[in-house]
């Protein structure tokens, strides 16, 4: 379950990846990028969509205070600054590269608007997806209006078990196997790290899950 590589059995980076087509082939390369690598700023212009082929991306802006708010971190076959295809003309956040080995997929908008048009389902497919991700962001977005960074983490913990979980048949448990690090949720959810190790020993003593570097386990009688 889970990611975005697969949707409505559709494998994204087979259908969006311009290097699947010939007539965009000769002129299209991936982008490597290392840690803390930019793809884009904020107000930069907003001329492509990119598409992960591997690695991380984190998604955000700058507060008025200059505090970084992290809106998603994504992962492989996840598209992002799809808002071009919209119309779009600077962007309002910034992507850049949590890992060492991103590879990103650029395709030029003009490119994606041609897709469209020469496709109708293929065209219907991106602005369900589109929509798919804004409805996600939104939800992020409310989660981060709770107070208590406890209440935070148990709603990403069910939003991650909702895409990345399945149900240990012996047990009854909610497995999570998923592809973030501590500091990310912990980016995600708004809080330090120390603070969320703080609360996931809490809810762990609480008997409400375990868990290990890539995997939470929600126990079947957590309430």
């Amino acid at each position: 379950m889970g990611n975005l590589w697969f949707f409505e059995d559709v494998n994204l980076f087979k259908v969006l990846c311009p290097h699947k087509f010939k007539a965009y082939k000769s002129n299209h390369d991936f982008d490597a990028y290392k840690k803390k690598d930019y793809i884009y700023f904020e107000d930069d212009a907003a001329n492509k969509v990119y598409l992960i082929e591997k690695g991380k991306v984190k998604i955000g802006y700058y507060s008025e205070n200059g505090d970084e708010v992290v809106k998603a971190i994504l992962t492989r076959g996840e598209l992002f600054g799809e808002k071009a295809i919209l119309g779009e003309a600077v962007r309002d956040e910034f992507a850049q590269s949590v890992d060492n080995n991103t590879s990103i997929c650029p395709i030029g908008v003009q490119t994606m608007h041609d897709l469209m048009r020469d496709n109708q389902t293929f065209s219907f497919k991106i602005y369900k997806f589109i929509g798919f991700k804004f409805k996600k962001l939104e939800r992020r977005l409310q989660l981060l209006l709770f107070k208590d960074a406890k209440t935070r983490l148990v709603e990403f913990l069910n939003e991650l078990c909702t895409e990345y979980g399945y149900d240990c048949e012996q047990t009854g448990d909610h497995v999570i196997k998923h592809p973030y690090t501590q500091k990310d949720i912990a980016s995600l959810i708004g809080t330090s790290r120390p603070t969320l190790n703080i609360l996931l020993q809490e809810l762990k003593s609480e008997n409400y899950l375990d868990f290990s570097r890539k995997e939470i386990r929600i126990f079947k009688n957590a309430s």
